[in-house]
């Protein structure tokens, strides 16, 4: 394996945790995937709206502690609470109180699609149906407003040091966590809380609904979505949050942290073109982009936590720039078939279960994978059952709206 090559600091996982269709925590999400069960249901509001297709969602199983003060939880709609959830538990696994974070060198990097769609509903509906302001209050707009998982986070915690809220729909998670490694290894923070969420809501079903884009297996829950797979017939929105706290690794070993994995490289662009079509070269750009930042080959990567929604043209495009970068060597899967596509929180979702399940020595299938599409052939598909694998590093690829790519490289284990 290459040396660390590029100057700046190195930068590791001090403290993980998230919650989704599968449940709270590592404990439960790991039984979930090691038992193949999806968190795919049909959910009765998106029924219930007249001209929506789909009727799935993967929607999380959280209600908000009842040890939250009030006044703390008056700004957050679902999202942000999502988003202070994952942060609280992520922090006790670093073994942080909330006096280490005020100090002006811990920062947040979060993101989500938006901010909580009910208060954007509700917004929408005073000034552009009712055309009153009548009933709006400014805590609406504290959990409508974009950055309301990043502001929320920062206001629970004290947390003083920069904000870098990142709105990118898909792609927000895993930009989050790129943006928290390049401000530490670059000097401009020593601890950075990253990550994403998302709130389910009939608005996101919709936007791919009416791309012709939703799974509309309605009847069949459990058998979508379908990634890589030749009867794969759309995504399902999901929902669930995930943080990961990073830190300098000299400051993290002096105060006796535990490091789960280090962050090797990041890397993000853009495809400069259609905003909804999916671009292999853009795809293939930025794992080549996350490799050089690494100084690393493909060759070094032992396993790829792919996009994979299961839409017929992208999980097309990204299975054919994978193939370019890593061939057919490098086991592939995805986590969409069992958690639902959880947009914003999904990067921050498959960059945790990733380290989490490598430091246990397996990675978990792509779930609903039975006859791989032609198209999607020629990688190594892990299908069927999790598999045993002694890999140390992994790549975790993510695609949004906009042209937008992450790729960042991850090292497990104590380094």
């Amino acid at each position: 394996m290459s040396a660390r090559g590029r100057e700046g600091r190195r930068v590791v996982v001090t403290g993980m945790a998230g919650l989704c269709a599968l449940g709270t925590g590592w404990a439960e999400v790991r039984e979930g995937l090691r038992g193949g069960r999806s968190g795919v249901q049909r959910v009765p509001a998106f029924a219930a709206l007249e001209g929506l297709r789909t009727e799935l969602g993967a929607p999380c199983a959280f209600e908000r502690p009842a040890s939250w003060p009030r006044k703390a939880t008056r700004s957050m709609g679902r999202v942000a609470q999502l988003a202070v959830r994952a942060t609280e538990l992520a922090l006790a696994e670093a073994g942080l109180e909330p006096d280490a974070l005020r100090d002006g060198g811990t920062g947040i990097a979060y993101g989500s699609t938006s901010g909580s769609p009910p208060d954007l509903v509700a917004y929408g509906r005073a000034f552009g149906v009712d055309g009153s302001a009548k009933g709006v209050t400014p805590t609406e707009y504290l959990r409508a407003m974009s950055h309301t998982c990043a502001a929320n986070v920062a206001a629970f915690f004290g947390v003083r040091g920069r904000i870098v809220p990142t709105t990118s729909a898909c792609t927000s998670g895993s930009q989050a966590i790129g943006y928290g490694y390049e401000a530490i290894r670059f000097g401009r923070a020593t601890r950075m809380l990253c990550g994403g969420a998302e709130e389910l809501h009939p608005i996101e079903a919709a936007v791919f609904d009416l791309l012709f884009a939703a799974s509309t297996r309605n009847a069949e829950p459990g058998a979508t979505p379908r990634p890589f797979d030749a009867g794969r017939d759309g995504l399902v929105v999901g929902e669930g949050a995930a943080t990961v706290v990073l830190e300098e690794r000299e400051r993290a070993r002096a105060r006796g942290a535990p490091i789960l994995a280090e962050i090797l490289g990041y890397g993000t662009n853009c495809d400069g073109g259609h905003l909804t079509a999916p671009d292999a070269a853009g795809m293939e750009a930025v794992m080549r982009l996350a490799l050089d930042d690494a100084r690393l080959a493909a060759g070094d990567v032992g396993y790829v936590s792919a996009h994979a929604t299961a839409t017929d043209l992208g999980d097309v495009a990204e299975a054919e720039a994978t193939r370019r970068v890593y061939g057919a060597r490098v086991p592939v899967s995805s986590l969409k078939g069992h958690l639902g596509h959880t947009l914003g929180a999904c990067g921050a979702l498959e960059a945790w279960l990733t380290i989490a399940s490598l430091r246990e020595g397996w990675v978990p299938p792509t779930r609903n994978l039975d006859d791989v599409d032609p198209r999607c052939a020629g990688l190594d598909h892990v299908q069927a059952a999790p598999r045993r694998l002694a890999a140390e590093i992994a790549a975790s690829h993510n695609f949004a709206f906009g042209g937008i790519n992450t790729a960042l490289l991850l090292r497990v284990g104590n380094h």
